[in-house]
């Protein structure tokens, strides 16, 4: 034969068919997924001892809401304190005087070595060590006076338990973040005339962001739960409203079920919140950003419904 006849007489050989690779594993186990999520769903919606009826009835309670308020004040509050004393207190370590980074990594060293639960007890009872506050400066005169219990009240106590617990962390994640640049970026800027501080602010500290954000985001998110240590000392956060509640009622569970969706929630939102961050600070770092999670929802979908991704007149979306 020639090889005209062998390319079927078109002059062009034949297209090849692509057959899809068969996986039978992957259905397999979507399968178990899906029955064993199926039946944990079941077993959680007919169990009448969760008393759905009474999370339903509190979940937007009035004492509820505040205390919601006041967890997200607590963690916004905190976070703040935490992120500004973070870089402070990295920039210090990073310090070529050693009493400056020195004090830095003591006060990182303590205040990451003790208990949070400890450091909020220890700042509600601080009128214990001193009755008396006096502000201002060192050996020198003071500008505010007043007595331990009436500047440092519960809340108070809470944020500076929190804030600088936080600060200790922070200046960990921004240091992280600092020395991932490259040396060089801080070499042209000391050549172009620019201090030491303007290069890490200008130079090195918006590049140093792409590693910063996404432990940040972890940090928020954990802080957002941490602040539910605050109900020791009476501090009316999220889990102190539910507490307060079935303390009156005994129902424990309703009631810390209502506490674990709320805090689902705010935590859901800022996750979302911290992927647009990342997603933001992430560009120019690839060619192609992370698709958002619709994109994702939607990718998805093709692999479940093979299908989905064609065009209703037989054509491919492109």
């Amino acid at each position: 034969m020639s090889s005209r006849q062998d390319t079927g007489g078109a002059g062009r050989p034949e297209e090849i068919r692509a057959v899809p690779v068969r996986r039978p594993g992957r259905w397999i186990a979507a399968a178990v997924v899906l029955v064993l999520a199926a039946s944990i769903v079941r077993s959680i919606a007919t169990n009448p001892r969760f008393e759905w009826h009474v999370v339903g009835s509190y979940l937007f309670d009035e004492r509820i809401l505040e205390g919601l308020r006041i967890t997200l004040e607590l963690t916004v509050i905190a976070m703040a304190i935490g992120i500004v004393l973070g870089m402070l207190l990295a920039v210090m370590r990073l310090s070529p005087n050693p009493l400056v980074s020195g004090s830095s990594w003591l006060y990182i060293w303590f205040f990451r070595g003790t208990p949070v639960l400890v450091q909020i007890i220890f700042w509600y009872y601080i009128s214990a060590l001193y009755p008396k506050i006096d502000l201002g400066v060192p050996f020198g005169p003071s500008f505010i006076h007043g007595d331990a219990n009436t500047l440092i009240k519960a809340f108070t106590a809470a944020i500076l338990a929190l804030g600088l617990n936080e600060g200790a962390y922070m200046a960990e994640i921004v240091r992280a973040g600092i020395i991932s640049v490259e040396e060089g970026q801080s070499d042209a800027a000391r050549s172009l005339g620019m201090t030491r501080l303007q290069a890490m602010r200008r130079i090195v500290l918006p590049q140093a962001m792409r590693v910063i954000i996404p432990p940040t985001g972890n940090e928020t998110i954990s802080m957002l739960k941490t602040t539910s240590l605050v109900s020791v000392i009476a501090v009316g956060d999220l889990l102190y409203a539910a507490q307060s509640i079935y303390s009156i009622n005994f129902k424990t569970i309703p009631l810390l079920i209502v506490a674990s969706i709320w805090y689902l929630a705010v935590t859901s939102l800022l996750y979302v919140g911290q992927f647009y961050l990342e997603r933001h600070y992430g560009r120019g770092a690839s060619r192609e950003l992370p698709p958002t999670p619709i994109a994702r929802l939607r990718e998805a979908m093709t692999l479940v419904l093979p299908g989905a991704h064609a065009r209703p007149g037989g054509g491919e979306h492109r």
